[in-house]
């Protein structure tokens, strides 16, 4: 499918599912060999959209490790509401331990800021960030992101995990929003 029409809105593919795979090959790899060495770290990736993204990379971890999950939201349609209202909490301790937030797309940062902001309050020993994608022309946070799989323009995506109001999560491609 090179389009879909989700809702109102027009999508074209942008991202196939073989270019997905070979971020998420590089990014496990990456972290593979950075943290190697950490005593049981803990990745928590962030609900909805890294469930697709989290299940194929921690395959790809070949250390002893966590995973939790956390849901966050901050989306309304296609734009950022800049709120952000946890919904479903951290329940593993992380106090001195390596913390990994898996996201599937960081744009503006806000979220990020606000969880990282959260994750301190419980004193771990470090935050690092991996995200699948990145939009350099929308982040307006201070947070480094350590591990990058593709940075993309400041278009509205869907597909392997992101939605448009709930649908599109199941494509395994990612489509962008074609502007009229």
């Amino acid at each position: 499918m090179k389009r879909v029409k989700l809702w109102d809105k027009e999508f074209e593919i942008s991202y196939p599912a073989d270019e997905i795979k070979d971020s998420i090959e590089r990014l496990a790899n990456a972290i593979n060999s950075d943290l190697a060495n950490e005593e049981k770290p803990i990745f928590i990736s962030i609900l909805n959209g890294s469930f697709i993204f989290t299940a194929d990379f921690i395959r790809l971890i070949n250390f002893p490790c966590e995973v939790s999950f956390i849901k966050l939201a901050s989306y309304q349609g296609t734009q950022t509401t800049g709120k952000v209202e946890q919904l479903i909490g951290l329940t593993e301790n992380i106090e001195g331990r390596t913390v990994i937030i898996l996201e599937d797309i960081v744009d503006t940062g806000i979220t990020l800021g606000k969880l990282i902001d959260r994750l301190q309050q419980y004193k771990p020993k470090a935050i690092k960030v991996a995200t699948l994608l990145f939009k350099p022309d929308a982040y307006k946070g201070s947070v480094a992101i350590d591990y990058i799989g593709k940075a993309i323009p400041n278009d509205f995506i869907v597909g392997y995990g992101l939605d448009y109001d709930g649908l599109g999560r199941n494509l395994p491609d990612i489509y962008t929003l074609v502007k009229h």
